[in-house]
């Protein structure tokens, strides 16, 4: 299976993630087929992507003109049969419910070619389990994408057990063309690797933030300004290497007898929850956000994330 030949692509899903997906993929030379059971999303996508890519254009990593262009390469349906017919690649980026996105990957493996690559964006289940019902199994897989998908670099590729080592390699040179940065995951574990590490980190912050250790304003601008810094430019394995792993060890041995190690929800976590402060998306959580702010911080937040990418653009090691 050749990726150059992957063209037409198609989105299954254009909210939170889906229509940065759409976007990626359109920036990249692709034309874009989208579909929402959602006739909100659905109206809403060009508006949303075209505010993303002015943001783009604003820090240097796009150009004015060529925004049009890349609008014309997407193209909204109105099912998701009609978006995925011609495609070559499809990517789910539904609710996280297992027997919704199984139901979709059979329904779905009807109307494509038996060449297409059948992707899902999920964060919790294998693909092994999503393609359970699926005539070929082997066309589908894992491709982890990160909140905002049109920023953040990376996409994990996790294969399931039927996976053909083409349809791997093809959805990682894909990947790779339109500009991501495809990580193989070569086993299915929940949480792959980035979510796995990510919350082992944020079990020992938020017991820092239940216990009164610093506030949460200190704890961020602690993590901001070393680790954060650091893990950006080098990752956590080359930090090591450059510290010495006779130190490391050392700092290791000495710290993890101190570190949370139980599976409970920390209390201030829970309670967030229990009052419904979700977060940005409710106007509060560990931090407020007025509603007539929020979308300036979103475009704050991005705004910053593609300063970031310009800087790390260059990257040798990738």
């Amino acid at each position: 299976m050749d990726s150059e030949s992957i063209n037409k692509v198609a989105v299954i899903g254009l909210g939170t993630m889906g229509h940065g997906i759409v976007q990626t993929m359109a920036v990249g030379g692709c034309q874009v087929r989208g579909y929402d059971k959602s006739s909100a999303l659905r109206e809403t996508l060009i508006p949303r992507i075209k505010t993303n890519l002015n943001q783009m254009v604003a820090v240097g990593l796009l150009k004015q003109e060529s925004i049009a262009e890349i609008l014309d390469r997407i193209t909204l349906c109105e099912s998701d049969s009609d978006a995925v017919s011609d495609s070559e690649f499809v990517t789910e980026a539904v609710i996280e419910d297992l027997a919704l996105k199984q139901e979709l990957f059979e329904r779905l493996e009807a109307s494509v070619k038996q060449s297409t690559i059948l992707a899902s964006n999920t964060s919790s289940y294998p693909s092994t389990k999503i393609a359970a019902r699926m005539r070929f199994p082997d066309r589908a897989l894992v491709t982890h994408w990160f909140n905002p998908p049109h920023v953040v670099p990376v996409v994990e590729v996790v294969p399931g057990e039927r996976t053909s080592a083409d349809v791997v390699q093809a959805s990682c040179d894909f990947l790779a063309r339109i500009g991501k940065l495809p990580v193989r995951v070569n086993m299915e574990i929940p949480g792959f690797i980035v979510n796995r590490i990510q919350m082992a980190m944020c079990r020992e912050i938020w017991d820092l933030l239940d216990r009164g250790v610093a506030s949460a304003e200190e704890i961020d601008r602690a993590v901001r300004g070393s680790m954060g810094l650091r893990l950006a430019a080098l990752g956590p394995l080359a930090i090591s290497d450059f510290a010495g792993w006779d130190v490391t060890a050392k700092v290791y041995q000495n710290l993890i007898p101190h570190l949370r190690s139980d599976s409970e929800l920390p209390g201030r976590i829970g309670q967030l929850i229990a009052d419904g402060h979700f977060g940005a998306k409710s106007g509060q959580g560990v931090f407020d956000y007025p509603s007539d702010c929020l979308e300036q911080r979103i475009a704050e937040r991005d705004r910053t994330y593609l300063e970031l990418i310009k800087l790390l653009k260059n990257d040798t090691r990738k």
